[in-house]
């Protein structure tokens, strides 16, 4: 049974700093590309960043050069570093694979940047 846990969310103040988890099992992490995505208040779903097995990373612009997306494959857990958070990045955020055919996607974590 494959199952991604999302955890780190909050309340932060804009310019602070967030570490967001996902700790995956049931599947084979360490062959497995993760993605962070995020949805806002009216908005859809958007990617956030991937890293792929072998580390290589790709980000939205608009987060580009303050998230950064790392992986653990002893853990089996993939990060996401917020850096200067904005009220833009409100969001709840999703941790999400793609495995043996299928998607699968953690329950969220709400991460809400405001003064």
């Amino acid at each position: 049974q494959v199952q991604l846990v999302e955890s780190g969310g909050g309340l932060v103040q804009p310019g602070g700093s967030l570490r967001l988890s996902c700790a995956a099992s049931g599947i084979s992490f360490s062959i497995s590309a993760m993605s962070w995505y995020r949805q806002g208040p009216g908005k859809q779903r958007e990617l956030v960043a991937t890293i792929t097995p072998i580390y290589t990373t790709n980000y939205a612009d608009s987060v580009k050069g303050r998230f950064t997306i790392s992986r653990d494959n002893v853990e089996n857990t993939v990060y996401l570093r917020m850096n200067n958070l904005n009220p833009e990045d409100t969001a709840v955020y999703y941790c999400h694979t793609f495995y043996r055919g299928r998607y699968y996607w953690g329950q969220g974590t709400q991460v809400t940047v405001s003064s």
